[in-house]
């Protein structure tokens, strides 16, 4: 909890001193995918996401959902499908008028609009029915998009994919998140 504060004391002087946007780092075995995300959109979104990856959370993890002409999902599970044990989840703040077009980065849900934790996805396509208000009344929070590696990004997109167990859509070949890490922004 005093981390997530810290953070939240962290993005306040951000927006306050007017600097760049967080930037976050995801390099995989398919490439280098950067992204900027917006804490004056989504605070607790993009809070909770830093946390995360400061704590080397997505270190290790894999791209465990990939749907060619829709999304690519990652940030909660293994190599070995096993799926990582995550911290509370947050509240649901698509209502804040970014939306799911490609590129863009949002918080992976259940069926109830506030159980978003770690899983992420990232737009391959201009998904309109995961804005809000989607079809459930909530919608999907956005809180960023991809700066650069949006080229890995569809590459992922592109893998031949397998069921593992009860998972479907699951690259053939493992895509793993080796280091996630924010960059320095000025």
């Amino acid at each position: 909890m005093k981390k997530l504060l810290a953070l939240f004391a962290l993005l306040g002087c951000i927006a306050t001193a007017g600097a760049a946007n967080p930037q976050v780092e995801l390099d995989t075995t398919q490439g280098r995918i950067v992204l900027e995300l917006y804490p004056d959109k989504a605070p607790k979104t993009v809070a909770n996401f830093l946390e995360y990856v400061s704590s080397g959370y997505y270190d290790g993890t894999v791209f465990h959902r990939v749907i060619d002409g829709f999304m690519v999902q990652g940030g909660g599970f293994d190599a070995q499908m096993n799926q990582k044990t995550t911290r509370a989840p947050i509240e649901n703040e698509a209502r804040n008028g970014l939306k799911n077009v490609a590129g863009s980065i949002a918080m992976a849900r259940t069926q109830a609009p506030h159980s978003a934790s770690s899983q992420f996805f990232i737009n391959l396509v201009n998904n309109e029915s995961l804005d809000y208000p989607s079809f459930d009344g909530w919608g999907y929070a956005v809180f960023g998009k991809v700066t650069q590696g949006l080229d890995v990004v569809q590459k992922i997109g592109k893998l031949p994919v397998r069921n593992v167990g009860f998972h479907q859509n699951v690259p053939a070949e493992h895509v793993i998140v080796k280091r996630a890490r924010v960059l320095e922004t000025h």
